[in-house]
Parts: structure tokens; C-alpha cells; sequence
């Protein structure tokens, strides 16, 4: 079972380190535009602090997150960018105190959740340490496109682990929301973690393999870079079609990364 102080711990950490980059800015310094078209810093934090929020009310009433997805339905393409729009119209200060306080009120909400209990989402409902997963992947993912918009260079952590963990388990959604049959046979999946310890995923003898440096890995998973520029290898021909559709977060794909966008030394472990 799952450790959900031990995740809420990394979250926090995780978004501790993001809040680092960005907590000198000014109004000019969150416009910086990122690699995610039409989104500044500012949309990017402002995305993070109405997710958080969103998840809050998700953990807590299910009834008002019901009618969150409601709203949300008929305008399924545009609503996220709606909601990242409004949150970057506020001031440095007041947009971090309310990405502050929304992840402090989830952290609280998700220790209230009762053993067993599913959370509400806008993909298929998960449980709180689930939750605090898939929070800790997508501050991961939007911070990197943070630091690529200051051109900084992130160590990479442990905290690769658990980024890494929700985009193999969530290999079968990928296929799933492009209408493709799932793969019969589970996958090897081998990382190399920053310490240069190995991260495993699946059975030894499994034909279909991945083999990575983690932060690759995560960085194909999340989409933040473009596979041809990432050092992650497949084996077996339905290996090598999921590093082409992988993601690791719920909804549809974006267009991603393009070759050669990024020169590898900015992110080289």
C-alpha cells in the first residue's frame, strides 16, 4: 500500500522547489512565455493552484465537483486554458499565496479521505495517495516548463520515482483515449534513478522492454520532450509504439515537443 504522508511529503518538496524558481519574479518575469504555447510562468502556476483547488473540492464534495465536470463538458478543449488564463490576471504575490494555500487545504483533504474511499477526477476516479501521485507528476511537469522558460537546469531527485511510477501505470489509458487495442503482455520497464540505482517495473522475463535514464523517462511520459532527443529505448514492437503515445496525465495529448526543440545538456542527468 501506497504511503500517502510519504507522497504528501514529496509533493510538498516538489512544489517547494517550483515555488524556489519563481518567487522573485515580478509581473514582467511571469509573462515569460513557456514552451506550452499561449502559456506564461504565470499560467503555468495558475494551472497548479486551480487543480489543486479543483482536487480539494473533489476529495471533499463530491456533489460540487460533479457539477465542476458538468460545467466542464461542453467545453472540454478550452476549460483548462480558461481557468489558466483567469489565474495568471493576478499579481506574483497574490497568484503564490493561492497556489500556496490551495496545496496546503489538498494536503489536509486528502489525509481526510477514509481508507478505501476513491476520489473523483476528471479520469477515472483514485484514491488519496493516487491523488497526491498524480499532483506530484504534473508540479513535476509543469515546473519543467518553467525552468526551460528561465533556461535552468533541475537536478534530478528521487522524487523521479513516484513521475516515473504513474506514467507505467497508466501505459494502458494511453491507448485507451486514442481508441487502440491495449497490449496483452505487461512490459519490463528499467530506469536508471539519479543516484544510479535501478528503478523496475513488470516481470524480468517480459518480452516488450523499456530501458531508460529516469528522467527521460518522465520526460517522455509527461511529454515534455520529443522521444527522437531522449536517451529511452524499446524492445518489442508494441514497447517502441507506446514511447510514441505515452502520457501520464488524464484528458487528451497535446501536441508536445518537437525534435531538437531543446538542447540535451540543458537536461542531461
Amino acid at each position: 500500500m501506497a504511503d500517502l504522508e510519504a507522497l504528501l511529503a514529496e509533493l510538498a518538496d516538489e512544489c517547494a522547489d517550483l515555488e524556489r524558481l519563481v518567487a522573485r519574479l515580478d509581473a514582467e518575469g511571469m509573462a515569460t512565455p513557456t514552451p506550452a504555447p499561449g502559456w506564461s510562468i504565470a499560467h503555468q502556476i495558475g494551472h497548479l493552484a486551480w487543480t489543486d483547488e479543483v482536487a480539494t473540492i473533489a476529495a471533499t464534495d463530491a456533489d460540487r465537483f460533479t457539477s465542476i465536470v458538468g460545467d466542464a463538458f461542453g467545453k472540454a478543449l478550452t476549460f483548462v486554458d480558461e481557468a489558466a488564463e483567469a489565474a495568471a490576471t493576478a499579481a506574483p504575490e497574490e497568484l503564490l499565496t493561492r497556489w500556496h494555500n490551495g496545496r496546503t487545504a489538498l494536503a489536509g483533504a486528502l489525509r481526510a479521505v477514509p481508507p478505501g474511499a476513491k476520489v473523483p477526477w476528471f479520469g477515472p476516479p483514485m484514491s488519496a495517495a493516487s491523488m497526491a501521485t498524480a499532483r506530484l507528476m504534473e508540479t513535476w511537469a509543469h515546473g519543467q516548463d518553467v525552468a526551460d522558460a528561465l533556461d535552468v537546469h533541475r537536478t534530478p531527485t528521487s522524487r523521479l520515482r513516484t513521475v516515473a511510477h504513474i506514467g507505467v501505470r497508466t501505459r494502458n489509458f494511453a491507448y485507451l483515449v486514442r481508441e487502440k487495442p491495449t497490449p496483452n503482455e505487461e512490459f519490463r520497464v528499467e530506469l536508471t534513478a539519479p543516484d544510479g540505482s535501478l528503478w523496475t517495473w513488470g516481470p524480468e522475463d517480459a518480452v516488450q522492454r523499456i530501458t531508460a535514464p529516469a528522467l527521460d523517462f518522465c520526460l517522455l511520459v509527461t511529454q515534455r520532450r520529443h522521444p527522437d532527443d531522449l536517451a529511452v529505448r524499446a524492445n518489442g514492437t508494441d514497447a517502441a509504439e507506446w514511447l510514441t503515445i505515452a502520457q501520464a496525465f488524464a484528458g487528451t495529448s497535446g501536441e508536445g515537443r518537437t525534435p531538437g526543440q531543446f538542447d540535451r545538456a540543458q537536461y542531461k542527468p
